[in-house]
C-alpha cells in the first residue's frame, strides 16, 4: 500500500512507540464545536474491529493503534472522551446503523459502494501489499503470480472483494483462479499464512509491515499497490460529520496528525495537506 520499496524497508525495520494517551484521559476546552448529543453524552463511541495492528489492537487489554489516537484526539477537540467498541469488521458498518456506536474509526476504505450506506471523513491514504512465508517459496511477487495460489484475508473487507475481481479477471484471462480464505480477525488470516495453511496474505500495508516487523517468518511480496483513501464513517446525514470533518482539517493544520502518524511509522499514509 505504500509508493516506494524504501519507505517500506523503513517500515519493516522500525520499533512501534508508545501510544498516546488513552481514551480514558480527561478531555480538554473544545476547539470544535460538538453535535448537542455527543455533547451531552460527553463522550462520542467508536465501533473499532481492534484485531488490526498498528491501526487497531489491545495492549494490556486497553485499545492501542494509530486509529485509536486519532480517534482520541478527534473526541478531545470537541471536548469529550472517547470509548471504543470492539466489532467484527463483517458487521461494523450495520452496528453504526443501528446505532450501536457514533462513528467507525477502523481502517475504513473509503468506497463508492460503502458511500450507499454511510458518510465519511477520509483522514489517509492507504495501499495493499502481499504477504508471503519468509524465503517466499512460492515466488508470489505481483496479483497474476497468485494464479492457482490460496490466500488469507479478513472477511467484509475491500481487499477480499479486490482479490475477488482479480481472480475474475485471471480466469478470464485463461488462468487459474484465486483461492481466497476468510478470516473474521485479521490476526488469524495472518497466522494461517505462519502456519502454512495458505500461500500468502493480503491486507493493508502498514498492517503487513506490521506483521513482519515482529515476526521474521513473513516477507513482502512485492510492491504496494491500489492506494484508497481511508475515513471515518458516520450515519448520514449526522451533524457529527461536520464536526468530524473541521477535527481533522485541524489535526492537519495544528501538525497532530504528523505527529500520531509519526508515532506508529505511518507518516507516509498522511493525505496530501
Amino acid at each position: 500500500m505504500r509508493r516506494s520499496h524504501t519507505m517500506l524497508a523503513t517500515l519493516v525495520v522500525a520499533v512501534l512507540a508508545a501510544a498516546l494517551a488513552g481514551s480514558g484521559a480527561a478531555a480538554s476546552p473544545p476547539g470544535v464545536k460538538p453535535p448537542a448529543g455527543i455533547k451531552a453524552a460527553g463522550k462520542i463511541v467508536y465501533c473499532s474491529d481492534i484485531t488490526y495492528p498498528p491501526e487497531e489492537f489491545f495492549r494490556a487489554a486497553q485499545p492501542s493503534g494509530s486509529d485509536i489516537d486519532i480517534g482520541t484526539a478527534i473526541a478531545r477537540s470537541m471536548g469529550v472522551k472517547a470509548q471504543f467498541k470492539n466489532t467484527t469488521f463483517d458487521s461494523i458498518v450495520a452496528a453504526l446503523l443501528t446505532k450501536k456506536c457514533d462513528a467507525i474509526v477502523s481502517g475504513m476504505n473509503d468506497t463508492p459502494e460503502r458511500r450507499k450506506q454511510v458518510d465519511f471523513v477520509d483522514y489517509l491514504s492507504v495501499g495493499q501489499s502481499l504477504m508471503v512465508r519468509s524465503g517466499n517459496p512460492e515466488h508470489i511477487t505481483t496479483l497474476a503470480s497468485l494464479a492457482g495460489k490460496t490466500v488469507s484475508v479478513e472477511s467484509g473487507t475491500t481487499n477480499r472483494q479486490f482479490l475477488a475481481t482479480e481472480s475474475r479477471k485471471l480466469a478470464s484471462a485463461g488462468q487459474k483462479s484465486i483461492s481466497i480464505r476468510t478470516f473474521p480477525k485479521d490476526t488469524d488470516a495472518a497466522a494461517a499464512l505462519q502456519a502454512a495453511r495458505v500461500d500468502a496474505y493480503f491486507g493493508d500495508s502498514p498492517v503487513v509491515a506490521y506483521y513482519i516487523a515482529r515476526n521474521p517468518s513473513f516477507a513482502f511480496g512485492g510492491q504496494p499497490i491500489n492506494p484508497l483513501p481511508v475515513g471515518i464513517a458516520i450515519r448520514k446525514h449526522d451533524p457529527l460529520r461536520a464536526a468530524v470533518q473541521t477535527a481533522v482539517n485541524d489535526l492537519y493544520t495544528k501538525g497532530t496528525m504528523k505527529q500520531i502518524l509519526a508515532r506508529w511509522h505511518m507518516a507516509d499514509f498522511a493525505l496530501k495537506k
